[in-house]
């Protein structure tokens, strides 16, 4: 991560130089100091969208249920409490407040001592606010977010004057199964509070609760597996052991990688090497065993005004509306055939460009908790076993422009 204060730069003057070009940047004068490539582009970003730079722009915050639903949602919860012990021992606690995220940059849980929360909440800086670029700013949050990597910001790099008592440090943080991002994790406080040594405490912060996330997640897969192994144990035929997100804690008779469709009580699975498959129901986790002898994954593609995805399968066939986005990703994949496409040539092919690769990855990561391992990874490709028809409808073919 940068530090926002220059090397060999003394922090209470840099931050004063910091709201005098604040003050020249958007007044139209001569800036005591260059604004930073990062809150450039940001505060270009915020005067297209029209945001309030004199003050605070309005702030509205999530309810209590809203914000419950979201932490019970979020892999984050199990990491929460022990950075929160980290960060409040290593740093100074009486000016900090330790913030986290969701990926919508939603605050689901902050603390700090009543003070420093005092001062959050003047600014609306509480639970259950969204605190991205187009609601409040450039901020490090938020521009950690828009811009997919770690961010600081002091004083006068905030665009809205309301900020600039602070600094804040932020940084991302990614589900190591899967890449997807699940939140940010930040540190903030007093503008003249701030320490060389914060930017390195976030990022060790990010690092510990991505690895943290994996531990997690291997241990609850050892427990599924073990209960499993008596089920398992002298049965024929193939079968998945699987949790309630579809992460495979064993397989017997097929390789299927890592993670399949997630499962729902009455509702049949596409499991590429099984087929069709109805999940059954086991403490924590789920039993999956094929409904019939084919172990050929025939997809229906319509692309209709609302995309269809269609697996027939006897009795235990399923449809289910997907996004025409999601709909373009498997029409590209069936061209690209077993050769596959990278992140870099799917951001072309989707966007026009190599820019968006982040936001590729993210498609496919929401497609891949819709179908499971009907999209492979590395390249992404439709996996092995998996027949794509797909029927043209009432918009033109996505893949052709």
């Amino acid at each position: 991560m940068r530090s926002a204060v220059p090397p060999g730069r003394n922090l209470s003057t840099h931050a004063r130089d910091l709201v005098r070009m604040h003050e020249a940047v958007l007044g139209g004068g001569q800036p005591p100091v260059r604004p930073r490539a990062v809150v450039s582009q940001s505060w270009s970003r915020m005067l297209r969208l029209g945001l309030t730079a004199d003050g605070v722009n309005r702030r509205a915050c999530l309810g209590e249920e809203e914000i419950v639903r979201r932490r019970h949602g979020s892999p984050l919860r199990d990491v929460v409490d022990g950075l929160g012990q980290i960060i409040g021992a290593t740093s100074d606690s009486a000016h900090t407040l330790f913030v986290v995220t969701d990926a919508d940059g939603v605050i689901l849980w902050r603390s700090g001592t009543s003070a420093v929360r005092r001062r959050a909440d003047a600014l609306g800086f509480a639970e259950g606010a969204e605190w991205t670029e187009s609601k409040v700013g450039t901020n490090a949050i938020g521009t950690a977010l828009a811009e997919a990597a770690p961010v600081e910001l002091l004083a006068g790099e905030h665009f809205e004057q309301g900020q600039h008592p602070w600094y804040c440090s932020a940084s991302p943080i990614h589900d190591p199964r899967t890449g997807e991002l699940l939140g940010i994790i930040d540190v903030s406080g007093p503008a003249l509070a701030l320490h060389p040594a914060v930017g390195a405490l976030v990022e060790t912060g990010r690092r510990l609760a991505e690895a943290e996330i994996w531990r997690v997640h291997r241990q609850r897969l050892d427990a599924l597996r073990r209960v499993a192994e008596p089920l398992l144990t002298g049965g024929t035929g193939a079968a998945l052991v699987v949790d309630d997100d579809g992460w495979i804690a064993h397989s017997t008779g097929v390789a299927a990688g890592t993670r399949i469709a997630a499962p729902r009580e009455g509702q049949p699975l596409a499991v590429p090497g099984l087929g069709t498959c109805l999940p059954e129901r086991l403490a924590d986790g789920w039993l999956v065993r094929p409904a019939d002898h084919s172990r050929v994954l025939a997809l229906d593609l319509e692309l209709g005004a609302t995309p269809l995805l269609r697996v027939r399968t006897g009795d235990t066939g399923w449809r289910r509306t997907i996004t025409r986005r999601h709909a373009e990703i498997l029409t590209l994949l069936d061209k690209a055939g077993p050769a596959g496409l990278s992140a870099e040539a799917l951001s072309r092919k989707l966007f026009g460009d190599a820019e968006h690769i982040v936001t590729a990855r993210a498609e496919i990561s929401r497609l891949r908790r819709l179908l499971g391992a009907v999209v492979d990874t590395r390249p992404y490709r439709l996996a092995t076993g998996v027949l794509l028809t797909v029927h043209f409808g009432e918009y033109a073919d996505p893949s052709s422009g």
